[in-house]
């Protein structure tokens, strides 16, 4: 009998298998192209999402291409129409339904074109992140980049930001600057300005689900427990040139 005791603990140990860690999940929201949504997919297919998996994509409009980019990454794509209800309150009351039934760690809002209701935004307070094309709290709102050319800025760029019921005014996680050259061509800014859209977004989320920038009940944006200013992690026109392979020489020469 002493005899075979250890072999039974032996082939005991051997079959136990310890349960795996369950990826944080994460469900995106959209009303467009998706181009956002395409970046936080390419971060995850090369493991830059924190371990995370997007489970779920939703649009409120049936013909949105990112529900395309999604079918086709194998992810839920779910539409859902805001104009079929008759309020803003029923069809954010449906939406919390479908993002509810995929469970999510984190909402991301990829150009979703609507404006939530203050039961909505509560209900996700400090798991929902926003990407705008300003750098807040400039420009909150639309149109931002004809709005800072008109006002001959010398920098302008990329907020990723918790949601909160002030429009575009939650805190700021992440910013990416694009300087502004003289007689800046808008379409030559907007393309820069996406391009860091899609450098900071996937890092973003990424930090959010590795537990490293948290939102506290006061509102203060932390990252690895340090409080962040007012703008969050701000990256250079440089660093982010870099990081794009931009050409920074031309940049200089104007």
């Amino acid at each position: 009998m002493s005899d075979d005791h250890p072999s039974q603990q032996h082939d005991t140990l051997n079959d136990f298998e310890a349960d795996t860690a369950e990826k944080p999940r994460v469900v995106v929201l959209i009303s467009g192209n998706g181009s956002n949504l395409q970046a936080l997919l390419d971060a995850q297919e090369h493991g830059e999402l924190g371990g995370g998996e997007i489970v779920a994509v939703v649009s409120n409009k049936a013909d949105a291409y990112g529900l395309k980019r999604a079918k086709d990454a194998g992810v839920d794509a779910v539409a859902l129409p805001h104009r079929e209800y008759d309020s803003r309150e029923a069809f954010d009351a449906a939406l919390i339904r479908v993002i509810d039934r995929h469970e999510p760690d984190l909402l991301v809002l990829a150009g979703f074109m609507r404006i939530l209701t203050p039961s909505f935004v509560d209900r996700y307070r400090g798991r929902m992140l926003n990407v705008h094309p300003s750098l807040l709290p400039a420009y909150q709102g639309l149109d931002t980049h004809r709005r800072a050319l008109a006002d001959n800025v010398s920098e302008h760029g990329v907020s990723v930001h918790f949601v909160t019921e002030e429009l575009d005014g939650g805190p700021v996680v992440i910013q990416a600057v694009v300087n502004v050259e003289p007689n800046q061509d808008i379409d030559e800014l907007i393309d820069k300005v996406h391009a860091r859209e899609h450098l900071i977004y996937p890092i973003a989320v990424r930090w959010f689900l590795e537990g490293r920038v948290k939102l506290s009940p006061e509102g203060q944006v932390t990252l690895d427990n340090m409080p962040l200013p007012a703008t969050g992690l701000r990256m250079s026109h440089a660093d982010a040139a870099e990081e794009l392979d931009e050409d920074l020489d031309k940049d200089l020469d104007g």
